[in-house]
């Protein structure tokens, strides 16, 4: 399960990383996630933070877990 938490996790870094750099410096979104919702500039920050948490949760429930 973790496995799918990260994989997940490392998109939504991208995807996030994607449309604010896309947007912030080209004029357009990068990625796939725009063509789903249309977000403001700070939410593809959110996004990708929210993937970067959810990789440290992730990896410390895997280090607690070998001891």
């Amino acid at each position: 399960m973790r496995g799918i938490i990260q994989v997940v996790a490392v998109i939504a870094v991208i995807q996030g990383l994607g449309g604010f750099i896309g947007r912030m410096w080209f004029g357009n979104e990068w990625g796939f996630l725009h063509r789903l919702v249309e977000l403001p500039l700070p939410a593809y920050l959110g996004v990708a933070l929210a993937g970067v948490v959810a990789l440290i949760w992730a990896d410390t429930a895997k280090k607690r877990d070998r001891g």
